[in-house]
């Protein structure tokens, strides 16, 4: 008989951990926010983890302007929620980054409310 050569899941092993992730850290900034306004209304709107999983850069969106700073200056609370909550061998080291989609999507809407306000 054959034997299998991956796995049973349907989508890759960092695509697993990118969404463990994305909800260990997102629950853990709820709880956060009601210590750090900073971080009352945060997205956490992805994950990317490196290869060997050592480093994952965490993509937000935030109304706050000091969001940013907020989570780092929380980032090993964050941290060792992440370490408490999920069984991985080691606990990638986290980074913060607003999300470059969001303000390129929002460059996308104003141009095309001018372009709709100068057909008019």
């Amino acid at each position: 008989m054959a034997r299998s050569s991956g796995s049973n899941h349907p989508y890759p092993r960092s695509a697993r951990v990118n969404q463990i992730l994305r909800e260990v850290i997102s629950d853990e900034l709820v709880r956060i926010s009601d210590i750090d306004e900073r971080l009352g209304f945060l997205t956490v709107t992805g994950i990317d983890t490196s290869p060997d999983l050592r480093q994952a850069m965490v993509y937000f969106h935030s109304l706050s302007d000091v969001a940013k700073e907020a989570l780092e200056e929380r980032r090993a609370q964050i941290q060792a929620s992440v370490n408490a909550q999920t069984r991985l061998k080691r606990t990638p080291k986290l980074s913060f980054m607003a999300d470059p989609a969001v303000a390129s999507g929002t460059a996308v809407e104003e141009a095309l409310r001018r372009q709709h306000h100068d057909d008019e």
